[in-house]
C-alpha cells in the first residue's frame, strides 16, 4: 500500500462480475412479484409495475448506496483495498409469506385486490419496525430463541412453499426448465467456474430464455405491447393508505406471520453480518440492522409490499473480487429498470422457468441449513418444526383441489371429509410460523434437558393458543380464517398447558437430584 492518503476506488474490475450475480438475484424477485402478485392475489399487472415495483427499487437503491458507503468507510478506517460491502435485496422467503399467507387470503376474502395491496403494505412496515427496533435488542433474540427453532421454521417454509411449488413447475415445462437448472446445480452443487466468470444464473436465464422462444412458446406481441408502454413511473408516496389500513383489524390477524417474519429478517441479517466479518469485513452491527429496517419502512411507504434484507453470500462476492461498485451498481440498475417500465419488457422476454431454478436453489440452501447450522444433536427439534409447515402446505393443496373440483373445505367438512387428521391439518394450519417455532423450541430444551425453558415455551404457547394466534379457525367457503378472543383455542391451551406441567415436574425433579438437567447431549 502506497503511503499517503488512503484511497478507494468507487469500482473495479471485478465489480461487474459481482453486480451480474446479485443482480440477477433480486431480478428473479422482481419478476416473482409481476407473476405471482396476479395470480395470487389478483393485483394488476399494470399496478403491479406502476405502484410496487417502483416503490421495491427505491428501497433497494438507498440500501445498496448505504451498505456501499459502509464499506468505503471500513475500508478508510482500515486502510484495506479488499474490502466488499454487504449485498442487500428483497428478501425471498418475506415475498412468498406475504403473498401466499396475507395478500392471498386478503383477495380470496374480500374479493378486492386493493385492499390485499393495503395490508401487504402494512406487513412490510410492521417488518421494518421489527427489524428496526431489532437493531438495538438483536442479542436478546438471540439468547431467547434456540438456532434451530428459527432455522426450522424458514426451512418449512422454503422445502413446502418454495422448493416443492417450483420443482413442480420445473418439471411441468422440461422442455425450457431443465437446462437452467443443471447450470445452476452445477455452479452451486460442484462449485465449477464458468468460461470467462460468467455467472451461472446469467447463463441459467439465457440458456432457458433461448429454449422457450425456440419451440415458440413466448409470445413475440406481448414483447412488443410492453415495449410501447414504457415510460416513467416515479414513486409515490402511499402513507394514507397505510395509515387508512393502520386501523383495521387486519395487523392483529396477521400477527402470526408478520412478527416471526421480522424476527428471522433480523436474525438472518445478524448471521449474515458474523458470515462477513468471518470473511474478514466486520462491520457494525446496530447500523447495519437498522438500515436494512429503514428499507423496508420506505418500500412499505412507497407502495412495496415486500421487505428488504442482507443478502447470504458475502463471502462468495468478497472471493469473487467484488468491491463497493457491485453494491452500488445493483441499486442503480433496479431504479432504472423499474422507473422507466423496463421489468415490464423483462418479464415478456424471459420465461419464468428460465429463473426458477435459482429460486429453487435457495429453498434447498435455506432447508439445508437448518441442518448444517445448528449442532447434530438439534436435529430432530428441526424436523419436529417441520410438521406445522407441512400441513400449511397440504391445506393448500386441499384448497386448491376442492376449488378445483368446485366444492369447499366448508362443504367437505359437513359431509365428512374421510381424512385422517383433517381437522388437524387445518389447525396446523393456522399460525404456524409461530406454532412451528415453539414446538422446535421446546424439543431443542428437552434434547438439552432444561425442562424450565421448554415449560416456558409451553406456557407461552397455551397462551397464544387460548387467545387464538395459533390453532384456532372456522370455516369460510374455501378458506378457514383465524378465531381470536378470549377462550379461542381453550382446548389446544389446555394441551400445552399439560406439556407445561409435565416439563415443569421434571424440573423440579431435577432440582432435587432425581434428573441431572443441563446435560443434553
Amino acid at each position: 500500500m502506497k503511503k499517503g492518503k488512503f484511497a478507494y476506488p468507487w469500482i473495479v474490475k471485478r465489480d461487474i462480475d459481482g453486480f451480474f450475480g446479485l443482480a440477477i438475484d433480486n431480478l428473479i424477485q422482481f419478476l416473482l412479484i409481476a407473476a405471482l402478485c396476479p395470480v395470487l392475489a389478483g393485483i394488476p399487472s399494470e399496478f403491479v409495475f406502476s405502484r410496487i415495483l417502483p416503490g421495491a427499487a427505491l428501497s433497494i437503491l438507498i440500501g445498496n448506496l448505504f451498505y456501499s458507503w459502509q464499506a468505503r468507510k471500513l475500508a478508510a478506517r482500515e486502510k484495506r483495498d479488499d474490502v466488499t460491502a454487504l449485498p442487500y435485496g428483497i428478501n425471498t422467503v418475506s415475498l412468498f409469506a406475504y403473498l401466499i399467507f396475507i395478500m392471498g387470503p386478503v383477495y380470496r376474502e374480500t374479493g378486492s385486490y386493493l385492499l390485499a395491496w393495503k395490508v401487504g403494505m402494512l406487513a412490510c412496515f410492521f417488518s421494518g419496525v421489527i427489524e428496526f427496533g431489532g437493531a438495538f435488542c438483536v442479542d436478546i433474540l438471540r439468547r431467547i430463541t434456540p438456532r434451530a427453532a428459527l432455522l426450522s421454521t424458514l426451512a418449512g417454509i422454503a422445502i413446502t412453499f418454495i422448493s416443492m411449488d417450483f420443482a413442480f413447475r420445473t418439471f411441468e415445462k422440461p422442455v425450457i426448465a431443465l437446462l437452467p437448472l443443471a447450470i445452476i446445480l452445477i455452479q452451486y452443487f460442484a462449485r465449477v467456474k464458468f468460461p470467462f466468470g460468467l455467472p451461472g444464473g446469467l447463463l441459467a436465464l439465457i440458456a432457458g430464455t433461448i429454449l422457450a422462444w425456440s419451440f415458440g412458446i413466448m409470445e413475440k406481441g406481448a414483447v412488443s405491447a410492453a415495449a410501447s408502454q414504457i415510460g416513467f413511473n416515479p414513486p409515490r408516496f402511499y402513507g394514507g393508505n397505510l395509515w387508512e389500513i393502520f386501523r383495521s383489524p387486519y395487523l392483529f390477524k396477521y400477527f402470526s406471520i408478520i412478527i416471526p417474519m421480522g424476527l428471522f429478517n433480523v436474525l438472518g441479517s445478524l448471521q449474515n453480518l458474523e458470515s462477513a466479518e468471518a470473511a474478514g469485513d466486520r462491520y457494525e452491527t446496530m447500523p447495519s440492522l437498522a438500515v436494512n429496517g429503514i428499507g423496508s419502512l420506505l418500500a412499505s411507504f412507497f407502495g412495496s409490499c415486500f421487505p428488504t434484507t442482507i443478502y447470504i453470500g458475502h463471502p462468495g462476492w468478497k472471493g469473487l473480487g467484488a468491491r463497493t461498485g457491485y453494491s452500488t451498481l445493483n441499486g442503480i440498475f433496479f431504479v432504472i429498470i423499474a422507473l422507466f417500465g423496463c421489468v415490464k419488457v423483462i418479464n415478456t422476454v424471459v420465461p419464468m422457468e428460465a429463473g426458477i431454478a435459482i429460486v429453487l436453489w435457495i429453498g434447498i440452501i435455506i432447508s439445508a441449513q437448518a441442518f448444517q447450522a445448528v449442532p447434530r444433536s438439534h436435529a430432530p427439534a428441526v424436523v419436529v418444526g417441520l410438521f406445522p409447515a407441512f400441513a400449511a402446505w397440504g391445506a393448500n393443496i386441499l384448497k386448491l383441489g376442492y376449488q378445483g373440483a368446485g366444492t369447499t373445505l366448508a362443504r367437505e367438512a359437513e359431509r365428512g371429509v374421510p381424512i385422517i387428521g383433517f381437522l388437524g391439518i387445518l389447525a396446523l394450519d393456522k399460525g404456524f410460523i409461530f406454532s412451528s417455532m415453539i414446538l422446535a423450541a421446546i424439543s431443542v430444551f428437552l434434547i438439552e434437558k432444561e425442562f424450565l425453558k421448554a415449560s416456558l415455551w409451553s406456557a407461552a404457547a397455551a397462551i397464544m393458543a387460548f387467545f387464538g394466534l395459533i390453532h384456532t379457525f372456522e370455516f369460510l367457503d374455501n378458506e378457514t380464517v383465524s378465531v381470536l378472543g378470549w377462550n379461542a383455542g381453550g382446548k389446544y391451551a389446555f394441551g400445552y398447558f399439560c406439556f407445561m406441567v409435565v416439563f415443569l415436574l421434571f424440573h423440579l425433579w431435577g432440582k432435587r437430584g432425581g434428573i441431572q438437567e443441563g446435560a443434553g447431549h
